[in-house]
């Protein structure tokens, strides 16, 4: 089959920092589903995975979202999947990726796309869905149903993929005014049209400008780019008690201590660690998935697909992952087909 990965860490405008080869179909274990890749999209994880391939002679597929069509089930593959079904999911780091014609991946960890999405536009979904989904309530704690002890939520980094979910998850939160944070008009605009209730820029005073909005501190922050810049202005905006979620990251120690007087809390959220250990609720992530669809096909959250960059190959990869590395890309690239 056709696949796009990569054999050693080179920069990203040499034209063999991601290749193009034929490689043998993969084998379907007993809890797998084989699908058929008609879709993929790109993510920061790509990059990240490409610059620390080791050198060592072994070709590695990238790739940690799709959007396909189940082709082969597992032996251990009882209920839920049948041959032909239109399926999402982000995979598992830990397993070689879906840059490639069929990918093989856990059953427990796939789910149903929507029907009134594209194909590509599905595609764009799942990490970030994920990746939103377990930072907002499973880290953070936030609540779909109840009343919320955090009033207030500063999404940093909100044009990203995984900001442009969290805002649209967040602005459906009982009671939560959500701030998100953008430096450019273009990607300011793109906030407050996913719901954000306002956009402060995070490279001029977040303090200054949230007393602007009546709001000198905030009860919960996701920190989705650039930890060591903002960390330290962070925790000075950081409301008592409150929370910081980050989902990327540090280059350097922070200085932790500067959460200590106001009992805050700090926590992951790395979308991979239930596939990854195979943990007891690992099948929460296909639930996740088929709620994201019950949302989307009600109208109450869309995809952030912003660009296809056309064919799944390796030109075309090598300019995702070039645009993604220059830190403005706006929602979610996507390539569609072989």
């Amino acid at each position: 089959m056709k696949a796009v990965g990569v054999y050693k860490t080179l920069p990203i405008d040499h034209v063999e920092a991601l290749v193009d080869r034929l490689i043998p179909l993969p084998v379907t274990g007993a809890l797998d589903l084989l699908v058929r890749v008609e879709a993929i999209s790109v993510n920061p994880a790509d990059y990240r995975a490409r610059g620390r391939k080791t050198d060592d002679g072994q070709f590695a597929v990238l790739g940690w979202d799709v959007a396909g069509t189940v082709v082969g089930l597992g032996s251990n593959v009882t209920s839920g999947f049948t041959l032909g079904d239109a399926v999402y999911y982000a995979g598992d780091v830990s397993r070689p990726g879906a840059n490639s014609e069929f990918h093989v991946v856990d059953s427990r960890i796939v789910g149903h796309r929507p029907g009134r999405l594209s194909v590509s536009e599905a595609a764009a979904i799942p990490l970030t869905a994920l990746t939103a989904w377990e930072a907002l309530f499973d880290r953070i704690g936030f609540s779909r149903t109840q009343a919320n002890r955090q009033q207030s939520l500063l999404i940093v980094g909100g044009a990203g993929g995984a900001g442009s979910m969290a805002i649209q998850l967040a602005r459906l939160l009982p009671g939560v005014r959500v701030i998100a944070t953008a430096s450019r008009l273009e990607s300011q605009a793109w906030c407050r049209e996913l719901g954000a209730d306002a956009v402060i820029d995070h490279f001029a005073d977040m303090r200054a400008q949230l007393e602007n909005l009546g709001l000198p501190q905030v009860d919960a922050i996701l920190l989705l780019n650039d930890p060591d810049r903002h960390f330290p202005a962070l925790a000075d905006v950081l409301a008592p008690q409150g929370t910081i979620c980050s989902i990327v990251p540090f280059k350097a120690a922070p200085d932790i201590n500067l959460l200590m007087r106001k009992s805050a809390s700090f926590v992951w959220e790395f979308m991979s660690t239930r596939p990854m250990y195979a943990t007891a609720d690992m099948s929460r992530q296909r639930d996740i998935l088929n709620i994201i669809t019950g949302l989307i096909e009600a109208g109450q959250i869309k995809s952030a697909a912003s660009r296809d960059l056309g064919t799944i190959n390796a030109e075309n990869l090598r300019i995702a992952h070039s645009l993604l590395e220059s830190g403005r890309t706006i929602g979610k690239l996507t390539l569609t087909g072989f």
